[in-house]
């Protein structure tokens, strides 16, 4: 099979695919006769060719794939005016700190928030596929370690966790939540202390009413 066969299968199945390809997926494309390398350097060509069009070639956590460009989402919204749930400035609260800080225990979030989170809170983020118990804590009552998931990596169009935006810059913030409101139909807010020292104790307030 020449280049611009192998391309064209190439494109044809990541068009197609409804999930992220990895590499290994493309290499069962062509019987293992063609290897990454030249994989790679067959993406680059197609990302090239898609440059000036409305859709993208990315690699994200899981694989390669497809998608709009930014800018296509308020015509493509036209197509289905339908918003998913938003979530509350608590939730990305949280969702923040576990992305910087993880893996991070319940506790953890507690002290930096300063205020008790309510567990329906973080069953919301699990149920999104976005963070995930990947162990326990060696210490009274082993808590839990919450980390982010390839899911969420790959909703925010993300390959790996350093690619997040540094928040030691201004207008990082407004940055991380564009991304999050693209995704999730967030509700705008600031991003909250993150990434900064845990606060001094405060008397625990809660998240109830979230």
């Amino acid at each position: 099979m020449n280049t611009a066969d192998a391309k064209r299968v190439l494109e044809t199945a990541l068009i197609c695919s409804q999930q992220p390809l990895p590499l290994n997926e493309m290499r069962v494309l062509f019987n293992d006769e063609v290897g990454p390398d030249t994989l790679k350097t067959l993406l680059a060509e197609l990302q090239d060719e898609w440059a000036q069009g409305g859709v993208e070639l990315v690699c994200v956590a899981t694989g390669w794939r497809f998608q709009s460009r930014p800018e296509m989402r308020e015509y493509l919204d036209r197509l289905h005016p339908e918003k998913p749930p938003k979530y509350t400035r608590a939730t990305l609260e949280t969702l923040a700190i576990i992305a910087y800080r993880q893996p991070v225990t319940r506790g953890d979030m507690e002290d930096i928030r300063g205020v008790t989170i309510n567990s329906l809170l973080l069953k919301q983020l699990e149920d999104r596929g976005w963070v995930e118990v990947i162990g326990h804590r060696e210490t009274v009552g082993r808590p839990g370690l919450y980390a982010t998931t390839r899911q969420f990596l790959d909703d925010l169009g993300l390959a790996s966790l350093d690619q997040l935006p540094t928040l030691d810059t201004p207008g990082q913030e407004a940055r991380l939540m564009h991304s999050l409101e693209r995704v999730a139909d967030v509700q705008q807010v600031e991003l909250p202390m993150a990434v900064l020292p845990v606060p001094e104790p405060v008397a625990a307030q809660s998240d109830s009413a979230e």
